[in-house]
């Protein structure tokens, strides 16, 4: 189930309000409000995450972040015909919810073009399905992750 952020969904997923709240810190270190975010309660767990911006390469394409509990963060453009987005670089790293700074410089080392910061494949960093398990790595402070 897809949902936008400020309208009621019925069946809550039991991680989408800590992804909720980790949504609302990695939007506001972004610049950017929650309204730019839905929320799939399907399995896996994942958020899309619209921005204001574009990139250089891709002056003409709709930027997005897309996140999901088994590979966490990846940047991706928007394309003409409605097909699914094209993902350029995944952040990567050693948790699905990194601190919202990292998410940041990540945008930021997109805009720049370098290329030192993510990957181009994607990592699997956990097992999507414990439902529980991920409500508890999500309600973890930035510091622990």
């Amino acid at each position: 189930m897809t949902a936008s952020i400020g309208f009621p969904t019925g069946y809550q997923h039991p991680a989408v309000p800590p992804l909720l709240d980790y949504l609302r810190s990695v939007t506001a270190e972004l610049g950017i409000g929650l309204e730019s975010c839905t929320v799939d309660h399907d399995h896996p767990v994942s958020a899309y995450v619209a921005l204001d911006t574009r990139l250089p390469h891709y002056p003409d394409r709709d930027v997005a972040l897309l996140w999901d509990e088994e590979r966490g963060w990846a940047a991706a453009i928007e394309t003409h015909s409605g097909e699914d987005l094209i993902v350029l670089r995944y952040l990567g790293g050693p948790t699905v919810v990194p601190p919202p700074r990292r998410v940041a410089r990540f945008v930021t080392a997109l805009h720049q073009d370098d290329h030192t910061v993510g990957r181009p494949d994607p990592v699997r960093l956990r097992t999507a399905g414990d439902a529980d398990g991920l409500a508890e790595l999500l309600r973890r402070p930035a510091v622990a992750r």
